[in-house]
């Protein structure tokens, strides 16, 4: 199957994996389905005829689909999501969406990744897709404990707000400001919006080229 066409599955659970009490990884049936790292899928439960989109959490190699999600009080597709056992059959469309590398095979491209929350999701696709990529991934979190999966990055910076820990105190902007990017640097943004503005705006001021910005609004 081609992933530049969205084709429509029906894949069953395979194990859900919580994280945090507010966000766990869902591990569904691939199907055969190829797509890029960096692109997303929509899932659902059948029973409830409601589907949303997920980035892809997995690697392009693996057999199986991972998505990162944070369960939503009050929300409708997550928390049931989250209820799943294993065998229950979702719906399941895609791949969908242009947030790749686009010469992965290039190791002495430098990238920086900047991500708030579950934005981290493309970026571990892509770490897990392309091992030898030269890249310096930020995480903004506000606690430690969402640091998801932090050991699977070769170059991972945890942007800490919520408490006195963590590799760097402040917001992925803070450091932007305070460590100024190469402008050679190939850069994707993935978060909230008001981060995603910011720094895109802080980066374009340090001389990065408009063309050298990948931006994904992720909430």
């Amino acid at each position: 199957m081609s992933g530049n066409i969205a084709v429509n599955l029906k894949p069953k659970v395979i194990h859900v994996r919580d994280l945090t009490a507010r966000c766990y990884v869902l591990r569904v049936e691939r199907l055969g389905m190829s797509f890029r790292a960096g692109q997303s899928i929509t899932l659902g439960v059948r029973r409830m005829r409601v589907n949303r989109e997920y980035t892809i959490y997995s690697g392009e190699q693996d057999n199986f689909f991972d998505v990162l999600i944070r369960d939503i009080q009050d929300g409708i597709v997550s928390p049931a999501l989250r209820r799943c056992a294993p065998g229950e059959e979702l719906e399941c469309a895609g791949p969908y969406g242009s947030f790749v590398i686009e010469k992965p095979e290039d190791t002495s491209r430098r990238h920086l990744f900047v991500a708030t929350g579950t934005g981290i999701a493309p970026f571990h696709a892509m770490a897990r897709t392309h091992p030898n990529l030269n890249y310096r991934l930020l995480h903004g979190v506000r606690l430690l404990e969402e640091r998801y999966d932090m050991a699977d990055y070769a170059n991972y910076v945890a942007c800490v707000t919520g408490e006195q820990v963590g590799d760097f105190r402040g917001r992925v902007t803070d450091y932007l400001k305070q460590h100024p990017t190469d402008p050679q640097t190939i850069c994707y943004l993935c978060g909230n919006g008001k981060m995603l503005s910011e720094a895109y705006d802080i980066l374009r001021g340090q001389g990065v080229p408009s063309d050298q910005l990948h931006v994904e609004a992720f909430f």
